[in-house]
């Protein structure tokens, strides 16, 4: 159930504040940055960037579209290496701006390719960001804030709390930090091909940090990315997705994990507020504005949860009253995701033979519904089990370890 104190941060429609830096970018006012009262050049897309060169700096644009490059493209912070800028200029960059790099903490790779990093937001908190290659491609899960509010009942990160939103600076570093190690140059040696908003946090909680964020990896002056290559994922916050259909143009993933609303409600406690009939609205809407793509709902398969014939039946109704609704065959997408266990967890991974009579019925009804292949998890970095450092601000935490501790498990198992 989801308390008081965890709603504290849950931002609804026209109601979600950006950091105060970001905001006062927004309006178009310089704001400086934490470090010695620079601005953080991460924390600003072209527009602003451009805005800040020619409003404070007295430069032309085109000046804050070659510090872009410098930045993403080359992965240059240091402003005397920014050759093709004159000296003069320069040394305004250096008294006014900055390019702070998120801290990195410890990275780890896994057997299969899988690359984590656990970076250092501020003193206190650290966030955790994946890479995932396969055939072809090379995705990066990307975190919004620190922890999550919304208690995902079969979630690692929901056990940590929550502490905060990510400043867009916090939110594209992490693409920064992940794209120079792996060398990733864009629209030549593309290592770096999709970014899903799927890591830590809730990304329509923290809709401007997050939409400024996505902005730069899509600009070509940023890391280029296709609109259909940078997808958001929510947990259903209706009124922001209709905010997102208006203001970005990227794919949207649903955390769906049930197909009926006493289920959704226990394992989403965000469905009591925005129920599916009022989610799956929401979705055509959105469906309906970006005509021509779909909208994909995941589907975490638990043991004796959700993973029963009749679930699959309820989801398939689902799925194809929003084909209707949206007049295209496979409107609806569903990624079949098998749980992840994470030390604690009353939930467990369905055997083989169960994932795969659960997707047959969908696919012998001519659904779409790949089962996500698990990545990563000898490093903890599979879906659900994300967990970075995060100083909680709703007792979460302390709850968590209650509930262990009452089943006899203790710390070893946090």
């Amino acid at each position: 159930m989801t308390t008081q104190r965890d709603r504290i941060d849950i931002q609804l429609a026209g109601d979600t504040p950006a950091t105060e830096s970001a905001a006062r970018v927004e309006a178009g006012v310089v704001a400086k940055g934490a470090g010695e009262g620079k601005m953080n050049l991460f924390d600003l897309d072209r527009a602003s960037l451009e805005r800040f060169f020619e409003e404070t700096l007295g430069e032309k644009k085109f000046r804050a579209h070659q510090v872009m490059k410098w930045i993403h493209h080359r992965y240059v912070t240091d402003f005397a290496e920014m050759t093709d800028l004159g000296k003069a200029l320069r040394a305004k960059l250096e008294a006014s701006a900055e390019v702070r790099v998120p801290q990195v903490v410890f990275d780890k790779a896994s057997t299969d390719g899988t690359h984590k990093w656990l970076l250092g937001m501020d003193p206190k908190n650290a966030i955790e960001t994946v890479y995932i290659p396969d055939k072809g491609r090379g995705t990066l899960c990307v975190s919004s804030q620190v922890g999550c509010a919304l208690n995902c009942q079969f979630c690692s990160t929901a056990t940590q709390g929550f502490n905060r939103n990510l400043s867009t600076a916090e939110i594209i570093g992490q693409v920064w930090v992940a794209a120079r190690h792996l060398g990733n140059v864009p629209h030549q040696q593309r290592r770096l091909t999709n970014v899903v908003m799927m890591g830590m946090g809730e990304p329509l909680a923290n809709f401007d940090n997050v939409v400024r964020a996505m902005s730069i990896m899509r600009d070509d002056l940023g890391y280029g990315l296709a609109n259909k290559r940078v997808t958001l994922s929510t947990a259903g916050m209706v009124p922001m997705i209709d905010r997102l259909a208006l203001e970005s143009d990227v794919s949207l993933a649903v955390s769906l994990h049930a197909p009926n609303d006493e289920l959704r409600s226990e394992l989403v406690p965000l469905n009591k507020k925005y129920p599916i009939e009022q989610l799956m609205d929401a979705c055509v809407r959105y469906a309906l504005r970006k005509r021509g793509t779909s909208v994909t709902f995941e589907y975490t398969l638990m043991k004796g949860v959700n993973d029963q014939p009749q679930h699959a039946r309820q989801l398939l109704r689902l799925m194809r009253q929003f084909d209707n609704a949206v007049q295209m065959k496979d409107a609806a997408k569903v990624n079949l995701i098998p749980f992840n266990p994470f030390p604690g967890t009353r939930f467990e991974r369905p055997d083989d033979a169960a994932i795969r009579a659960f997707q047959k019925l969908l696919n012998e009804a001519g659904m779409i519904a790949p089962v996500r292949r698990t990545r990563g998890d000898d490093i903890d970095a599979a879906c659900g089990q994300l967990k970075g450092q995060v100083m909680d601000r709703t007792r979460r935490q302390a709850e968590f370890q209650k509930q262990l501790q009452a089943r006899g498990l203790g710390n070893e198992a946090a």
